[in-house]
């Protein structure tokens, strides 16, 4: 296992206290634009945290009122129209495998959402598991506004399950901006709070998550990401494998015997 808690990355900022890692792209003034850079460090970090026995739960967090811009018009956008084929071929599937990393890393992630959340900071969000947001924040697929396909980085298999196949349709068709009150509505945000709530309740969704049975979120997070290519049949056989598996482990003990002495079960992650 590996210790994540001394990362010192050089293109986000990166905090772990508790068992809770918070993630900020760190560029406020232009309202965090990714870059080629920052992409491959957040891969490399996702990655890296699958094998991380000292974080259970990622927040990925606003910084200086907004979430995430997108990829940088200037730094990502310019330089790609100079490539050929073989190079755009590379930074896409660079791209992509942000989102495998971060559906692979077995770690619950929250996405708490304020101000901007467009491009690559949309499919961020959408790649989390679980997403909160002000009443402020916009959220835009933007891609066809820059004259490319809405098939982003898993946009088109995952967006529809998640908001349904007309109004992911609507979005990656159209560029338009999603308000809060709709991503609400739509399933897109588990929940709405005020600007000044919204880390706290991040990190408090976090907190529950973290003292929970955080091997068994591991499983759960894995079942729901693979039952997608499953019939029902092959989900249910699997889910009665993931089960086994985690009455095996203490914390299935702990929380029987916890039950048994009318206590609240303090879960350990084995």
């Amino acid at each position: 296992m590996t210790s994540m808690a001394e990362l010192k990355p050089q293109h986000f900022l990166w905090d772990v206290e508790d068992g809770i890692a918070t993630v900020r792209l760190d560029r406020p003034e232009r309202k965090n634009p990714l870059t080629f850079d920052s992409y491959a460090e957040l891969r490399d970090t996702f990655r890296n945290l699958a094998f991380a026995d000292d974080v259970d739960v990622v927040v990925v967090a606003p910084n200086g009122g907004n979430f995430c811009s997108g990829g940088d018009v200037h730094e990502i956008i310019g330089p790609l129209v100079a490539m050929n084929m073989k190079q755009l071929l590379a930074f896409t599937r660079m791209t992509g495998d942000l989102v495998k990393a971060m559906i692979g890393c077995s770690k619950p992630i929250v996405s708490a959402v304020d101000g901007v959340c467009a491009g690559a900071g949309a499919i961020i969000a959408m790649a989390s598991d679980l997403r909160l947001a002000t009443p402020d924040a916009t959220t835009a697929f933007l891609f066809t506004r820059v004259g490319l396909a809405g098939c982003d980085m898993g946009a088109c298999a995952i967006l529809p399950r998640i908001i349904g196949h007309g109004r992911a349709a609507e979005l990656l068709y159209t560029g338009r901006a999603m308000s809060a009150t709709e991503g609400e509505r739509w399933g897109f945000f588990n929940a709405l709070h005020p600007a000044d709530e919204l880390e706290p309740r991040a990190l408090a969704l976090a907190r529950q998550l973290a003292d929970g049975p955080t091997f068994a979120h591991g499983i759960t997070k894995t079942q729901l990401n693979q039952e997608w290519n499953m019939g029902l049949e092959q989900a249910i056989e699997a889910e009665a494998q993931a089960q086994a598996i985690c009455m095996q482990t203490a914390d299935f003990e702990r929380a029987y015997r916890a039950f048994a002495a009318r206590e609240k079960p303090m879960f350990g992650g084995d």
